[in-house]
């Protein structure tokens, strides 16, 4: 079935009971009595096996990590070593992680062979979209939504965002897919209850269905190039959610060219009603349905009339442009399901920030310290710079393509940089004359920063890198800043 018929027949696909399942995952459809090869057994390959199993299919599982395979079989999965030439013999269908490239720089040798015996490839999001709706859903109510989030910079704060603001007023929703539980690790839909997914470029390239009922597209930066074989690739990567999964309303940031060019592209296309909204934070737009955000009001304009609008300055936890073209999104998201500006208004004043992005952990002697380890490139980095100012600036780790050359009209902001790991000679060199120091460990780099520090100054995590040279995740890296700071 075409992705785009999924949406519109979402009743097609044969009944299943939930409460067979304890652990209420959404059991895949479409390959019972089928054999199905499953490569990656991280979080999204595990559930992808269970649920698989759970609809019915023989899944022949495997992982390249042996570590990770010991981990599989303790929890019941049963392993085959598909890299053998006849194992995956019989099977219909590669269901691969996402972090596994399939195409660029080279395929993994298992994504080979598959393509080579004429498997078809997908992952857990493209098993999502054809499984979640079942025929119980005629019993509903209200039919369930799903709307799906993506973006090189903020998808996860907006993700989150919807989701507060939804649950804040009563609606029932779920939230998962590169941020909290994998898509098929959710629970199996509930009458009237939203779906908010975070997708990443990774995973919408591969999907063989999508089919959101609300899609958001927030920004694009480079990021991911060698994956994607460039940045058109990478642009070409996000836009299938909209192309291929022809969403009811599409949610585009127009304040870059690409996004421009999307919501051209789709309102060409989707002639009815209000297909697209724009939103942007640096620009108002008056024409068609727009939610713009500038100088610190977030403000809605239906047909040449502002209908709401919203102080974002009073809301700690959203704070900078980046923040305030997030907030226009979820604001965006939350009108289209039929919520009201002032009741958005109320959830998002109470909306606790998430973890590790720009998040304001602390305030001591006046001064403020801010955890933005998921700031792992330039780009993102140039967002918490442009959000503060007297900014004592930890920044380095294992560098990214293009360092922070791109920063420096920024640099005015920073009273002083404290560098760390493998990234902090080049980071000294591109700082110029802008005062810094190369304090090799965070541990070093907050005891310096917050002996200099003054009331009014923002110690500020944002390293504009990758952490794998001192800790395993960004979340590692963050958590050992928040411990820092509290030992202070």
């Amino acid at each position: 079935t075409h992705p785009l018929e999924l949406r519109r027949h979402k009743r097609f696909i044969r009944r299943h009971n939930p409460s067979e399942w304890p652990n209420l995952m959404i059991p895949v459809r479409g390959y019972t009595d089928k054999t199905v090869a499953v490569l990656g057994l991280g979080r999204s390959g595990v559930a992808a096996c269970k649920a698989l199993v759970a609809g019915g299919a023989r899944v022949l599982a495997w992982d390249d990590d042996a570590d990770t395979r010991a981990a599989a079989d303790r929890m019941g999965i049963a392993l085959t070593d598909i890299s053998k030439p006849d194992a995956m013999g019989g099977a219909v269908t590669l269901i691969t992680s996402p972090g596994i490239p399939h195409l660029y720089p080279k395929p993994h040798p298992i994504i080979a062979l598959a393509q080579a015996q004429g498997l078809t490839i997908d992952n857990d999001v493209g098993l999502f979209f054809r499984s979640y709706a079942t025929p119980d859903w005629d019993r509903f109510d209200v039919i369930p939504r799903v709307v799906a989030v993506t973006g090189s910079n903020g998808k996860s704060t907006t993700t989150a965002l919807i989701e507060h603001i939804l649950r804040t007023s009563g609606r029932p929703v779920q939230m998962g897919g590169n941020i909290g539980r994998g898509v098929l690790d959710l629970e199996p839909a509930h009458d009237g209850e939203i779906v908010v997914l975070e997708l990443s470029s990774y995973q919408i390239e591969l999907a063989r269905a999508l089919s959101p009922d609300i899609a958001i597209f927030l920004n694009i930066s480079p990021d991911h190039l060698d994956r994607h074989g460039g940045m058109g690739g990478y642009f070409a990567a996000k836009a299938r959610l909209f192309t291929q999964g022809g969403p009811d309303r599409a949610i585009i940031g127009v304040d870059e060219p690409e996004g421009r060019f999307l919501a051209g592209k789709l309102r060409e296309e989707i002639a009815h009603g209000d297909p697209v909204m724009r939103i942007s934070a640096t620009q108002a737009i008056k024409d068609g349905w727009s939610v713009c955000a500038r100088k610190g009001f977030l403000a809605e304009w239906r047909r040449g009339r502002q209908i709401a609008s919203i102080d974002l300055r009073q809301m700690s936890n959203l704070p900078g442009t980046h923040n305030h073209q997030n907030a226009c999104a979820a604001y965006a998201a939350c009108r289209t399901i039929g919520l009201g500006a002032k009741e958005i208004e109320a959830a998002m004043g109470s909306f606790a920030g998430l973890k590790h992005r720009c998040q304001i952990i602390a305030q001591i002697d006046g001064v403020r310290y801010v955890n933005d380890s998921k700031a792992t490139n330039a780009d993102a980095s140039a967002q918490a710079l442009s959000a503060f100012k007297n900014i004592r600036w930890i920044a380095g780790g294992v560098p990214k393509e293009g360092g922070i050359g791109s920063l420096a009209p920024l640099f005015e902001r920073i009273s002083k940089a404290y560098l760390i790991g493998e990234a902090a000679a080049d980071f000294a060199q591109a700082l110029g004359e802008t005062p810094h120091v190369i304090a090799q460990t965070l541990e070093a780099a907050v005891a310096q920063a917050h002996r200099d520090a003054d009331a009014g100054d923002v110690v500020l995590l944002s390293p504009a890198c990758a952490s794998f040279d001192q800790f395993d995740s960004f979340e590692a890296r963050g958590d050992a800043f928040e411990a820092l700071v509290e030992a202070l």
